[in-house]
């Protein structure tokens, strides 16, 4: 044994198959060629100056510190009462609305809420690239079902033979990622 063994202990991925995403292959392909980039949200425009004063007000004013984990109670009001002049969908925001950091964190976290090692996931594919790596970081199984080719559609026929007593959810997205298409009710 060294005298000096190491400090640092080796780190195993918990997601070793994850490699490159497409958005770092497609945006290293924009910039090789200066294409516009279409693989990825980048603006090609500034900030609006008048949000960029209103966060250095609000800075100022010292509302700058960690929020409360569920998000600042005004903003979830606020959200409560979009979703009813939009959908006349009735949210509690004390209990039913929790603001993150991005849609990706909220697909991490509540697939991290109900997902168990050995519960199943059905995914409808194509699908964005975080969500089987989301499943499978909750211990979950990803369960693919193909969209109808084409029109980019849920099969329900496909879907509901891919259920089965293990299925704990399945993760849908409209405008679908990355096909764009809007479902119908």
């Amino acid at each position: 044994m060294s005298p000096n063994p190491p400090r640092t202990p080796a780190l195993a991925s918990r997601l070793p198959n994850v490699g490159t995403t497409i958005f770092t292959v497609m945006s290293a392909l924009a910039t090789e060629h200066q294409a516009v980039n279409l693989g990825q949200g980048f603006p090609d425009f500034g900030c609006d100056p008048a949000l960029l004063d209103a966060v250095t007000r609000a800075m100022q004013a010292g509302h700058n510190q960690y929020p409360p984990m569920p998000g600042v109670p005004a903003l979830r009001q606020a959200m409560a009462d979009k979703m009813l002049a939009l959908y006349g969908l009735r949210c509690d925001p004390a209990t039913e609305i929790t603001v993150t950091a991005g849609a990706t964190q909220a697909i991490l976290t509540a697939l991290l809420a109900v997902v168990h090692p050995g519960d199943e996931v059905i995914v409808l594919e194509p699908c964005y690239d975080s969500y089987v790596p989301n499943i499978e970081l909750a211990g979950g199984v990803p369960v693919r079902v193909p969209l109808t080719p084409g029109t980019f559609r849920p099969d329900f026929d496909r879907i509901a033979a891919a259920m089965t007593p293990r299925t704990r959810a399945i993760v849908i997205n409209s405008p679908h990622n990355p096909s764009g298409t809007v479902w119908s009710a």
